[in-house]
């Protein structure tokens, strides 16, 4: 009995670090318009709309927090096994990994920018340096959160898999979980502030984004500032949901069945939450809805 408390409390504690991790990493990717809604600031200057935006997307979320965490975890481990204090050897790891990422942003705005010259897109020396540390700071605190929860894990719960190993499974699973939760708030919501709720992108207005804020031009701080209190949020619940769920039904159900117990529960979890999304994305059709006007009506 004394074991499960034990591992609840630690499953707590990782759900807790999962949101905070998920909040940040939301944030940090709708100011660096890195996932799906990347693609219309891409097409913005083609298509003759001049923007502020920060771009960095090269690879996908997921991908790209698979390697931040993998690769913070993994430093970490290393100054682990030298003996060195964990809280220490995670700081440590995740300082580096951001550098990374910083490298990586800048290369990815100018690379990309760069291809955009024809188009008329100039690079904006004061976007580039104020968004690049912004993003930083938002995914240090993305990877230190998930690298600790891994420590916690693998520590504290017994998990065999090595530290850098989790690194890559929870890294894919926060870039996931912000890219299918706090995408839509930037993309659509953010974007597309100018087109009905639910409408989706219509042909004719590809790549027209908002590009004008509530005074001068939009930047990706305006974007930033936005997801902040809506994507954020989403997403960190998402991924604290994910951690806390997952490390829960393993806590108190692997030992039925030979594992079976806690597959079932995941199975019975899935099914749960498949209902209640269903469920509200009816209501949110039949109270939003329609978008458009019926056949007859609109050739009358």
């Amino acid at each position: 009995m004394e074991s499960i408390v034990f591992g609840i409390g630690i499953t707590a504690l990782a759900g807790a670090l999962a949101t905070v991790a998920g909040a940040a990493e939301n944030t940090e990717s709708d100011i660096g318009s890195q996932g799906d809604p990347n693609s219309q600031v891409q097409l913005a200057p083609q298509m003759g709309y001049i923007h502020r935006i920060f771009n960095k997307a090269v690879a996908g979320e997921p991908p790209a927090y698979g390697l931040w965490i993998a690769l913070g975890a993994g430093i970490a481990w290393a100054f682990m096994a030298m003996q060195i204090n964990p809280i220490l050897a995670i700081v440590l790891g995740s300082g580096i990994a951001v550098f990374v990422q910083g490298v990586y942003a800048t290369t990815a705005y100018l690379g990309r920018t760069a291809s955009l010259a024809k188009f008329g897109q100039p690079v904006y020396v004061d976007i580039l340096k104020s968004m690049t540390t912004v993003t930083m700071a938002h995914a240090f605190v993305a990877i230190f959160a998930t690298v600790t929860l891994c420590h916690l894990i693998n520590a504290a719960l017994g998990h065999p898999f090595p530290l850098p190993l989790l690194g890559i499974v929870w890294g894919i699973a926060l870039g996931a979980a912000g890219s299918a939760t706090g995408n839509p708030f930037y993309g659509k919501e953010r974007q597309y502030q100018n087109q009905k709720f639910g409408a989706g992108v219509p042909i004719a207005a590809s790549g027209n984004i908002v590009r004008y804020a509530e005074a001068g031009e939009r930047n990706s701080l305006d974007n930033g500032w936005f997801s902040a209190k809506l994507g954020g949020p989403a997403s960190g619940v998402c991924f604290g949901l994910i951690v806390f769920l997952e490390l829960w039904r393993t806590v108190l159900f692997e030992e039925i069945g030979a594992g079976w117990g806690a597959i079932i529960i995941g199975i019975i979890i899935i099914l749960v939450f498949t209902v209640i999304d269903r469920y509200i994305e009816v209501w949110a059709r039949k109270n939003y809805g329609p978008y458009t006007k019926p056949a007859e009506e609109a050739s009358s």
